[in-house]
């Protein structure tokens, strides 16, 4: 009986998790499809299937371009960005105990911005301007921890989230400046279209080129989820359990930041996932960071290509994603002020 008990809850965790993967796949065939040229599923279907497999698709070749070539690449970036960003902010909201905080809660957007908008002010190729918005993203943090380091009469986890908001506003007067002094006709419509975020010109190169650093971010966050659960518990607490915070909490920050650092470097900045999604991963599957980590993967990966998706066929001009993020995330955001409970975590 208890050979079956566990066979039977082995089953039901697999079909929990075969679920969502499957209606995650089936969006993903559906944003192919979706656009100017529109491309019924099953044709999506074929074309991926002769892709990988070598099947003959029947396919002509204007749809194979537009699948694999157009809409494949900013797809694939859909899918691995709102996973990271997601995991990024349900990392950051069990260490800082706040369901209220995002990835960029210390610095990271705003320095991967200072970089990105520097490097499209110098008028740097692409991949130099994606190298300093990485480059930025993680100096930001960097500079935040060394304040945090030195300012030790306060709460560690307090003197973060203050430096952070400091720093951040002091990177966000240096691209106020760089903004003022760029060419009104060439240079800031680019940094003003990069700062809402886009995935419009991503290349399969780009998802390629994060993808390492996604991973080496994701993995310390899912070797150490049973820590994290001790981690949302508090700093006394957390120690009185034997888990050494001094060392442990730089650890998971520097790898969320590495996601979100990588993850904004090919985008642009776009707000909100990192806070609403691990909000809602937490309220279909608990606080749990064993389940909430894995269901804000998921949930990221879908609403961003969801919102994606709306964005490049709501109007006959691309919508910036960052503008949908925050039409639909700032409602949410007030929403949770209000109706707010105790004990989230």
């Amino acid at each position: 009986m208890a050979l079956r008990g566990a066979r039977r809850r082995r089953a039901l965790v697999l079909a929990g998790w075969a679920l969502p993967v499957l209606a995650l796949s089936a969006l993903a065939i559906v944003a192919l499809g979706l656009g100017r040229y529109a491309v019924p599923p099953g044709d999506v279907f074929a074309v991926l299937a002769a892709k990988l497999f070598g099947w003959p698709s029947g396919a002509d070749a204007t749809v194979e371009t537009v699948v694999l070539r157009v809409r494949l690449p900013r797809v694939a970036a859909a899918l691995v960005v709102g996973a990271a960003l997601a995991a990024a902010g349900a990392t950051y909201q069990g260490l800082f105990r706040n369901p209220l905080v995002s990835p960029d809660i210390l610095g990271v957007s705003a320095g991967a911005s200072l970089g990105a908008v520097l490097g499209i002010f110098l008028s740097l190729p692409v991949a130099a301007i994606q190298g300093l918005a990485f480059a930025g993203g993680l100096g930001a943090v960097a500079c935040v921890y060394a304040v945090g380091a030195a300012v030790r009469r306060h709460d560690p986890v307090l003197t973060l989230v203050l430096a952070g908001v400091a720093i951040g506003a002091v990177l966000g007067a240096a691209i106020s400046l760089i903004k003022v002094l760029a060419d009104p006709y060439n240079q800031l419509p680019a940094i003003t279209y990069w700062l809402l975020g886009s995935l419009a010109s991503v290349t399969i190169g780009d998802v390629g080129a994060i993808l390492p650093a996604i991973v080496l971010g994701l993995v310390p966050l899912v070797l150490l989820r049973w820590r994290m659960n001790l981690m949302s518990l508090g700093e006394e607490e957390a120690r009185a359990l034997g888990v050494e915070t001094r060392a442990l909490r730089p650890l998971l920050i520097m790898a969320a930041t590495l996601v979100t650092a990588a993850a904004v470097s090919v985008t642009g900045v776009i707000g909100w996932i990192g806070l609403l999604v691990p909000h809602v991963a937490r309220l279909l599957v608990g606080p749990d960071f064993r389940r909430l980590l894995p269901a804000s993967l998921m949930l990221g990966a879908g609403y961003l290509l969801a919102v994606d998706s709306v964005a490049r066929t709501l109007a006959s001009v691309e919508v910036p994603l960052g503008i949908l993020t925050a039409l639909i995330g700032a409602p949410f955001f007030l929403w949770l002020l209000a109706s707010g409970r105790r004990g989230w975590a």
